[in-house]
């Protein structure tokens, strides 16, 4: 193997690409001083000073006598798998710690952290809002209009609405009773999912508001926007709002059954 790929292998397995020429130099010329081994590695005598000290600090590289006579040999090339092994245990002991640290980061990033609010556009935006309903890891809270829904992405729906029964994920929806917001509920049962019926004439809302985890996702279709917001605070915020708006749309309904 030529000199430049033996280079270019040490340089993949860790060291500066003045630090690989320095060590093959030193390989060839068995020991020399650092004008003689800067020479042969193509670098300055300062910078020469500095690799070396780099490599003897690696334990690559072995210094003898004191300046200005002092000498550098290249230590046997069994040196750079024993210098590999000592950065994996470096490495292994840094994961370790950083292992250790993360609830008290996660702790800072709940508390300090400003919520944070993604903007999606258009049809494929409101695409990506629903898909990541389908990450939630507890029952959907959501004020949903079917009919605007069903117009705003026609054909996506049915596959969606399978996909996260699929997942075991469950709704509660508070839908405006309209002719196919009823035809959506018949499909309640497969679809893991309980609606509360309200007047379309008094509570006809467009957009969709979903609230999961620590999340709110609205959906605009008027305006063609999907928004997630993701804070612990404001979602919690808006379930205790929700499950009083539940309370209503169940009295509500049983009204509208009478």
């Amino acid at each position: 193997m030529k000199n430049e790929q033996l280079s270019l292998t040490l340089q993949g397995l860790g060291l500066g690409e003045k630090e690989a020429g320095v060590y093959i130099a030193l390989l060839e010329m068995g020991r020399g001083t650092v004008a003689q081994i800067a020479r042969k590695a193509g670098l300055n005598r300062t910078t020469g000073y500095d690799i070396l000290d780099s490599l003897v600090n690696k334990g690559l590289v072995n210094i003898s006598g004191k300046e200005p006579k002092s000498e550098y040999a290249a230590e046997p090339p069994e040196a750079v798998v024993v210098y590999l092994k000592k950065e994996v245990g470096t490495a292994e002991e840094r994961i370790s710690k950083a292992e250790t640290l993360l609830p008290e980061l996660r702790a800072i990033a709940t508390t300090q952290n400003r919520p944070r609010i993604k903007f999606y556009e258009g049809a494929d935006g409101l695409k990506n809002v629903y898909e990541d309903t389908l990450s939630s890891t507890e029952p959907i809270r959501a004020y949903a209009n079917v009919d605007d829904m069903h117009k705003g992405l026609p054909n996506y729906f049915p596959a969606y609405y399978k996909r996260r029964a699929g997942k075991g994920i469950a709704i509660r929806a508070i839908v405006p009773k309209t002719p196919i917001g009823i035809e959506r509920g018949a499909h309640d049962v497969e679809e893991k999912r309980e609606i509360a019926f309200v007047s379309p004439d008094k509570y006809y809302f467009s957009p969709e508001i979903n609230i999961y985890d620590n999340k709110v996702m609205i959906a605009s279709w008027k305006e063609k926007l999907g928004v997630i917001i993701e804070s612990a605070e404001i979602a919690d915020a808006m379930k205790k709002i929700y499950e009083l708006a539940w309370a209503e749309a169940k009295r509500l309904d049983a009204e509208l059954h009478k």
